[in-house]
């Protein structure tokens, strides 16, 4: 299949879906749409809550595509790409219903920073999590933000520093960046139903307030994750980080 997004809507619920065929990586056409969407359902006012979910059963998201990271060759075009993850989690943050992610997969580095920008995080024991990006030279900064909030400090430097190595869904349970852990993917749907269907018969009014409470401190990520992408965009561009991405192909 080619990669794509697609949402529908019902009884309230909004799903996302999102797929591409390189184990649900992320070019920059799919950040930009997937951020498009999200914001799309945000304001649809036959939507009380959103499902975000990606196609497959292997992989939830391998992060930025190295494909696309191999192809820039200055900072402005690292800059745009990088801002694809920083619009991404921005419209997931101020969407005024509650975002659910469903993690049926392995996370890497952007997918991680994705499944961690939800309100609510369902996994399977399977979804291992992995900040890799000091290991091709970069390093988590636009993604940064949002997995600390929900893991702390002491676990987000125990990801990006240890960046070769993966922790377990129920480390990433332990650490609250997963709300839920399964054993099955029936399991684990049925209690995405049954959550979602609560909260879309839930007030849209008190949610939304709710929603803002809980994401109060993060009003200057506008403009601190675009400050973010600036920087990996930069190091993007290092020889460490093109032979370093070339090796990671190549064992691909």
């Amino acid at each position: 299949m080619d990669a794509f997004i697609n949402s529908t809507i019902k009884d309230g619920i909004g799903t996302i879906t999102f797929f591409h065929p390189q184990s649900n990586s992320m070019p920059g056409t799919q950040l930009r749409n997937l951020a498009a969407e999200i914001e799309k359902l945000g304001k649809d006012t036959h939507v009380k809550v959103i499902v975000l979910k990606s196609e497959g059963e292997k992989a939830f998201c391998a992060g930025a595509s190295f494909d696309e990271l191999i192809s820039i060759k200055d900072k402005e075009t690292g800059l745009v790409f990088f801002s694809g993850f920083a619009s991404v989690i921005n419209a997931m943050r101020k969407a005024p219903k509650f975002v659910i992610a469903r993690v049926q997969g392995k996370a890497v580095g952007g997918g991680v920073g994705i499944a961690a920008s939800a309100d609510y995080t369902f996994a399977l024991d399977s979804a291992a999590i992995k900040l890799s990006e000091l290991a091709v030279g970069i390093g988590p900064f636009v993604v940064g933000p949002a997995v600390e909030r929900k893991v702390g400090t002491s676990a987000f430097c125990q990801l990006t520093i240890n960046a070769t190595e993966w922790q377990t869904a129920q480390w990433a349970r332990e650490k609250g960046l997963y709300a839920e852990v399964f054993n099955t993917a029936d399991e684990m749907d049925k209690s995405i139903d049954t959550l979602a269907k609560r909260l879309a018969s839930s007030s849209p009014e008190a949610m939304a307030m709710l929603k803002k409470v809980m994401w109060e401190g993060t009003e200057n990520w506008d403009t601190l994750l675009i400050e973010r992408a600036g920087m990996s965009g930069t190091l993007v561009l290092s020889d460490f980080t093109i032979n370093a991405i070339n090796k990671f192909k190549a064992k691909a």
